[in-house]
């Protein structure tokens, strides 16, 4: 196009950054793109020179699309530039009919669709060139008037049907987006709901295993406190011992990827001693390293190392992986946990590293990829010594990444021994003096000494209460027992127990009732309630807190946390009062869901 016939087009837009995708889509065309950033500017460049059509923003700060328009066209010199409104938002009809009586031909919508602006903007281009070519035309050729009018006139009609079919094929794209989306909507809508029966799913699943696990183990340490000569029941005894603590951290590890995965887990950050966190898991996992003759060598600094994070969940870390090097490594094995500061940094922090290392069966080359995933029933059977890999590494995994680390493995092959490497940032010096309070004087005071309390043990499994009343009678205390919540209300008016263990999931009265009718009578204001559930979610623990428990603990019971809190009654420092915030005694292993 040569410098005579090149056109003007103004593009008015108070962003930047769309005038810079109207001139990337536009000037392909060969046009001469002019901005101007205002109402104010459009008028000016306006006076400099014609422009054969003006794309015009419509929300503009100060005057804004309508009121420029307006402006434009009351000018005798630009009432038939041909204007085409750009908005962000949908307008309304009567937005839209205002847009017509103000010159407007024609809406575009943002994000812009590069072929239909620039299809909107070549037929206007050409029908001023037309018009134009028609005024010289007229100059020379007034002779041709009438017929040069007519051909205008037939091709604005076929121009305005153009016009109007990619309208209609807008409106059309329009409508089935619309539809999309609603769609899209229906569609997460019933994901969401299938999403809470799930969690409504786990939770009831989580409360029927943990009770008969609650009755197993009451039964379990009943037995631990009896003399048993026989070693085969002796055997017996410790491996439904064993099993029973299996299971138990099965049901948690399930649960603990359910809310990972649905991103419901939550970490109680502060800053955490890896030498202590080392510590205890070695402690929970000492039963069984020592079940299996394994020799576990402990490699810590003398230095503290110090991250930010979850003690509990960094505990629960290091005992998934320890446990895993146990079961994998035939007995009689080695087990190394090596903690060392990483000399390289990374993003201004420098790392730690936790290593766990064994000398048992390894990992195959082609089970390592999937090592952190969940694993198909046919991957299990085909990944040869590994294949019994579980859900502990996804636990382990997740875990880690929420605390800002990583977690990778690395075996030379089966019969080869495997490491497992966690790397977490550390907390610098000056972290560390900003989060951690001055040192107080922690140490717990002497543990009264035991007297006997009269306890009411509320659970409509038979079996579980049962050993319950058994083991707490073994500690001098006077027991009753009830299986039913009206049961329990007639046997406390009666009794007048110190403490009530007190299930919630109960056919008829459940427990949080129970809890409510006893702590509306003042006779009950001081007595000790303590939840005894397989419900351990923070939405359960809210609802024991409301109803009026001072205590939360899930099946199966840690019975030495259970002494735990009997001890600080006979004290006297039990809270009288409700529940408070994280006042919350878990089952042995157990996390809440």
């Amino acid at each position: 196009m040569s410098g005579e016939d090149k056109v003007n087009v103004l593009l008015v837009d108070d962003q930047p950054a769309r005038l810079m995708s109207y001139d990337a889509i536009l000037s392909v065309l060969g046009y001469n793109l002019v901005h101007a950033r205002s109402g104010t500017e459009a008028l000016a460049r306006l006076m400099e020179a014609d422009f054969a059509a003006i794309l015009l923003d419509i929300n503009m700060p100060g005057m804004d699309g309508f009121e420029t328009a307006a402006l434009i066209h009351q000018h005798p010199r630009f009432e038939k530039t041909p204007i085409i409104f750009v908005t962000a938002v949908h307008v309304t009809d009567l937005d839209r009919l205002k847009g017509y009586e103000l010159g407007a031909v024609d809406y575009v919508y943002v994000p812009v669709v590069p072929e239909i602006l620039r299809g909107k903007v070549q037929v206007l281009i050409e029908l001023y060139r037309q018009r134009r070519e028609l005024e010289r035309l007229n100059k020379s050729l007034a002779a041709a008037n009438a017929a040069l009018q007519t051909e205008k006139a037939r091709e604005l009609e076929a121009l305005n049907a153009i016009l109007a079919e990619a309208n209609a094929e807008l409106a059309q794209a329009n409508r089935t987006l619309q539809a999309e989306v609603a769609e899209r909507e229906r569609a997460q809508e019933a994901l969401e709901a299938a999403d809470r029966r799930k969690d409504d799913f786990l939770a009831m699943l989580s409360h029927e295993l943990r009770n008969p696990l609650a009755a197993i183990q009451g039964s379990i340490e009943l037995m631990q406190k009896k003399e048993i000569e026989d070693p085969q029941l002796q055997w017996a005894r410790d491996v439904i011992s064993r099993q029973n603590r299996h299971l138990t951290r099965l049901i948690d590890d399930l649960l603990d990827v359910s809310r990972i995965t649905r991103g419901k887990l939550t970490l109680q950050r502060e800053p955490v001693e890896l030498r202590d966190v080392a510590q205890l898991a070695v402690e929970t996992v000492r039963p069984l390293l020592e079940s299996r003759r394994h020799e576990l060598a402990l490699h810590v600094p003398d230095a503290p190392l110090h991250v930010e994070g979850d003690a509990v969940r960094l505990t629960q870390v290091l005992a998934n992986l320890l446990t895993n090097a146990a079961k994998y490594t035939d007995e009689g094995g080695r087990i190394e946990l090596t903690i060392q500061r990483d000399s390289a940094s990374e993003r201004g922090h420098d790392h730690v590293s936790i290593r766990v290392t064994d000398n048992g069966r390894g990992i195959p080359e082609e089970t390592m990829p999937r090592l952190f995933e969940p694993s198909t029933h046919e991957e299990r059977l085909n990944s040869g010594a590994h294949g019994g890999l579980g859900i502990g590494l996804i636990v382990v995994r997740g875990l880690v990444e929420m605390h800002g680390g990583v977690v990778e493995a690395r075996s030379d092959g089966s019969g080869q021994g495997s490491v497992f490497t966690v790397r977490l940032p550390l907390l610098s010096v000056e972290e560390l003096t900003l989060t951690v309070a001055p040192a107080h004087d922690t140490a717990a005071p002497p543990a009264p000494a035991e007297s006997a309390l009269r306890i009411l043990v509320v659970d409509d499994n038979q079996d579980s209460a049962i050993s319950m009343t058994l083991l707490l009678e073994l500690q001098g205390h006077e027991v009753h027992v009830a299986h039913a919540g009206t049961t329990a209300l007639q046997i406390a008016s009666d009794k007048r127990p110190d403490v009530i263990l007190l299930d919630i999931g109960m056919p008829g009265m459940n427990g949080y009732e129970v809890a409510r009718h006893l702590r509306a009578q003042p006779e009950f204001a001081d007595t000790l309630l303590v939840a005894i559930t397989g419900y351990g979610r923070a939405a359960d623990m809210k609802q024991t807190h409301a109803a009026g428990f001072n205590h939360h603990l899930v099946k199966p019971v840690d019975y030495e946390k259970l002494q735990a809190v009997l001890a600080a009654r006979c004290g006297g420092s039990a809270s009288s009062g409700p529940l408070r915030n994280g006042h919350v005694a878990q089952g042995a292993g157990n996390t809440p869901m």
